[in-house]
């Protein structure tokens, strides 16, 4: 996972001004601050104290996106009194969950990474059981919470999305808008964040062959609005979703989808046209009809569909060699 932070205008804040450590911890939380309501220091105090009760090397590093103020010097403090286990990484402005996790993936040196929320909203005892997947061969663990606490209208949305979501990609997901995430290292180094694909980490790290499992775990707060949201998130969830089914079904495959919606546009134009020429020649009808130039821009870009598919199939042959769909677990010779 690459990343230039100097084209986000970041600087990264350390005790020491170190970038990473000489031995490699155990694990590292990634938080991306978002506004100025995070509650940093109860993250350090109860992710810190359980990662401490496990007798595990820890560190966290807090990305503030675009946000300044008191939470900065509150940082400041939490450096002071924690050393080299509080690092900081500051954006002057806002870029998004993706290009945090990006960022801060580049300063982590835990072999294990958990992307927490910017306070804490799942029990951190649960942990223990996320981080012991991983040790048992898991390579992403995604949590469930359940029960949830968040208001009921919140549930019944969240779990329409998680319900059209698990049938499109055909995976046994039940809670992919929790971030509370515990992730080997490997994962992250071999797949692109970008955009809101965070959202959508277990189903492409499963796309691209590692061990993803889910964990129940217990909910214990919930930020955010409650009720119904504006129309531009419900468009941009519908584009989320029409991403992942692009993703995990036709990457490799474009002209399995791009085929069929450019025939069903060239299939409706020549309908449309064979019915005007069978008028005009059959029954003699001559007049010139708006629907006739509707039925040829229909074949025109029913064409151009396929058209993109072919190119999609010519790109994807051209660089067969170096795509791999698979990840060998073990070799016995």
């Amino acid at each position: 996972m690459s990343h230039e932070i100097e084209e986000h205008s970041a600087w990264v804040d350390s005790p020491e001004e170190e970038v990473a450590v000489a031995t490699p911890l155990d694990v590292s939380v990634i938080v991306s601050v978002q506004n100025e309501e995070a509650d940093i220091g109860e993250v350090v105090r109860a992710l810190g104290s359980e990662l401490d009760r496990q007798g595990r090397s820890w560190e966290i590093i807090f990305i503030f996106d675009g946000v300044g103020g008191p939470l900065l010097k509150a940082a400041k403090k939490l450096r002071e009194t924690y050393g080299k286990q509080v690092k900081t990484i500051i954006f002057k402005n806002a870029f998004g969950e993706s290009v945090c996790l990006s960022a801060a993936f580049e300063h982590a040196s835990g072999n294990y990474i958990v992307t927490s929320p910017q306070y804490v909203q799942v029990d951190p005892i649960e942990l223990a059981p996320m981080l012991e997947a991983l040790e048992e061969g898991a390579d992403f663990v995604t949590p469930w919470r359940h029960p949830r606490v968040d208001p009921l209208l919140n549930r019944i949305q969240s779990g329409a999305f998680n319900w059209i979501i698990r049938h499109i990609i055909r995976m046994n997901f039940h809670d992919l808008n929790c971030y509370f995430r515990a992730i080997r290292r490997v994962v992250l180094e071999d797949i692109a964040v970008y955009g809101d694909m965070y959202r959508f980490l277990p189903v492409i790290a499963h796309r691209q062959g590692y061990s993803v499992v889910e964990v129940q775990v217990r909910h214990i707060k919930e930020w955010g609005k409650a009720g119904w949201f504006g129309m531009g998130v419900y468009l941009r969830r519908a584009l989320d979703v029409f991403a992942v089914m692009f993703l995990t079904k036709f990457t490799l495959m474009p002209l399995r989808f791009f085929g069929p919606v450019g025939g069903v546009f060239a299939f409706a134009g020549f309908l449309i046209t064979g019915f005007l020429s069978i008028e005009k020649f059959v029954y003699g009808e001559t007049a010139i009809r708006p629907l006739l130039l509707g039925g040829m821009m229909l074949i025109v870009l029913g064409v151009q569909i396929i058209g993109f598919g072919l190119v999609g199939e010519i790109i994807i042959f051209s660089q067969a060699r170096n795509l791999r769909e698979y990840r060998i677990e073990k070799t016995f010779e």
